[in-house]
């Protein structure tokens, strides 16, 4: 049983040893850098292509309202001046659908106004289709006396309710329907 106290010892040794920190690594010695060489001229990034030139947008076809007489449907020729206007700007947007809204003052039944707002939006549609619109860019509809601009119950407030408001609408002729 000699050697049991003997490896003991030798063993605590081992590990007194080793409990002894190591010396650090000396740091390793910075690599020598290159001599830098003047930086070579940057070349500036290739100019952009120019963008082609597109042709200026036409402008967007602009609402218009006519006026009329009491319970009439004939164009006056301030009515008619107004829709060559309209047609004009019409015609640069071949894309631009429009809608013919007719309209009149309270007197009269509803049903009576409705008639009359068809007649006035048809009055409309047919001059424009006579200066040269396609027929197929047009719409129209009557809401009578249901949608008035003016409120009041006396002749300027008729007189502003008996019209036509011609509406460009957001549709796009010859695209396909998404529904």
């Amino acid at each position: 049983m000699r050697s049991f106290p003997s490896i003991l010892a030798l063993t605590a040794a081992a590990a007194i040893a080793c409990a002894h920190s190591q010396p650090e690594p000396a740091p390793a010695a910075p690599a020598p850098q290159p001599q830098a060489a003047a930086p070579a001229p940057v070349a500036p990034p290739p100019a952009a292509a120019p963008e082609p030139q597109r042709p200026p947008k036409a402008p967007d076809v602009q609402p218009v309202s006519i006026y009329f007489e009491f319970d009439s449907a004939v164009l006056s020729p301030d009515s008619r001046s107004a829709l060559q206007s309209f047609f004009d700007s019409a015609q640069k947007r071949p894309d631009t659908r429009v809608r013919v809204e007719g309209n009149c003052d309270e007197r009269g039944t509803r049903e009576y106004n409705l008639a009359l707002g068809q007649r006035r939006a048809d009055a409309a549609r047919s001059y424009l289709v006579q200066l040269g619109l396609d027929a197929s860019r047009l719409s129209t509809v009557s809401y009578g006396n249901e949608r008035p601009r003016a409120m009041g119950h006396d002749p300027e407030s008729w007189r502003e309710n008996r019209r036509d408001d011609l509406v460009p609408t957001a549709e796009a002729i010859g695209r396909a329907d998404s529904r």
